[in-house]
């Protein structure tokens, strides 16, 4: 019954990190995605996405973390281009708050170098930037960014180097599991496979829709902006940044080519009951609140708009990955609810889904975010 060991839905940013990882093991692998490579349409695009070790979320992702970093320097160094770079991150918000706090535990815990600042020097030293007087300033000089479209392609096309089939422009219908394998239905054909791998970002909640996820998907703007300052060119130092704010959790880069300053809110997000008609218009309401920000907190930054995204996060409701095997059927696994904060670890969990689905257990430390987690079924 099997035509391939493992059929990966989903192909943006951890399902092109599963293909691969599915065809350097030996596997036989297809990849089925609706959307071309490297699309818009879903939660792996915008440029870049931030990359840190000190994880403010839980100390437990700091493992995972550190061997994604090695997993994208291994893809690049097979490649021969970068698509890791170095900028550092500052981290800043009040003493006691989530962000903090959590990032100290990640490195007291696994001894990461991460710099504590007082306003004073840390105005000194990143002149950009503004802060509360009662603030902390942390920065975390081994964080930076991703090239995040570069990086699917990048994992689709080692994937396909090694034999893997990639098919887009179909979309799946169904699947079905049994003891023979699995069957997977799109509005093509019917495909085979010993295993299956769900990788379906905002539509993974109607794929495993038996298994009652309880996953919400929100709308999330991006915003480029042209500084009016030279403080923010990478060039120049420049880090990436996160600020915990009373309004709100705002995060940015470096000044970049072609657009200029990438800056977004990563709290809040207007629900999206379809992520095939979500809007990507530009609001008003949301542009202003990133306006505001900036203005109080990067002056020299709130330049002209030039340019605007919308991308998607799945929220899990207590914001934490949801990494597991199907209950019912172990050769299928899935990784969803990233709620926005997953791409960094794009290649690890790619590898977690390969392993989970064709070999049983995996070495990889995920089982924090197995579906059966008290805080996910409380929820239900």
């Amino acid at each position: 019954m099997s035509g391939f060991d493992v059929i990966v839905v989903g192909t943006g940013g951890i399902g092109s990190a599963a293909l691969y990882h599915a065809a350097a093991a030996g596997h036989k692998t297809l990849g089925l995605d609706r959307f071309e490579p490297g699309h818009a349409l879903g939660s792996s695009h915008g440029q870049s996405r931030l990359i840190r070790q000190a994880y403010y979320e839980h100390p437990d992702y700091v493992p995972l973390a550190l061997r994604s970093y090695e997993l994208w320097h291994a893809l690049e160094a097979r490649l021969g281009r970068q698509l890791l770079h170095d900028c550092g991150l500052l981290e800043v918000g009040p003493e006691q708050g989530e962000l903090v706090t959590g990032v100290l535990r990640s490195a007291r815990e696994h001894g990461l170098v991460v710099e504590r600042l007082d306003v004073e020097e840390a105005g000194r030293r990143f002149p950009g930037f503004r802060f509360e007087p009662d603030w902390v300033a942390l920065y975390e000089p081994a964080a930076g960014w991703l090239e995040v479209e570069n990086c699917v392609v990048a994992h689709l096309d080692a994937a396909r180097a090694l034999g893997a089939e990639l098919r887009t422009g179909e979309t799946v219908v169904s699947w079905q599991a049994s003891r023979l394998g699995v069957e997977v239905r799109t509005d093509r054909g019917t495909y085979h496979a010993a295993a299956l791998a769900v990788c379906a970002g905002p539509w993974a909640g109607s794929l495993l829709a038996e298994l009652r996820l309880p996953l919400e998907v929100v709308r999330k703007p991006q915003y480029w902006f042209r500084p009016l300052s030279a403080d923010f060119r990478a060039d120049r130092g420049a880090p990436g940044f996160l600020y915990e704010t009373p309004e709100g959790s705002f995060y940015g880069f470096p000044e970049l080519e072609p657009w200029g300053m990438k800056v977004a809110e990563h709290s809040g997000g207007r629900v999206v009951a379809d992520p095939l008609s979500v809007d990507r218009e530009l609001d008003a309401n949301d542009e202003q609140r990133v306006e505001r920000f900036l203005r109080r907190h990067l002056p020299g930054a709130a330049g002209p708009l030039a340019h605007h995204a919308v991308c998607m996060y799945t929220l899990s409701p207590d914001r934490h990955f949801v990494v597991d095997r199907h209950p019912d059927w172990p050769n299928v696994s899935f990784v969803a609810g990233l709620s926005g904060h997953g791409f960094k670890f794009a290649p690890v969990l790619g590898q977690a889904a390969v392993e989970l689905a064709c070999s049983g257990p995996t070495s990889l430390p995920v089982g924090f975010l197995a579906a059966s987690r008290r805080s996910l079924v409380a929820s239900d």
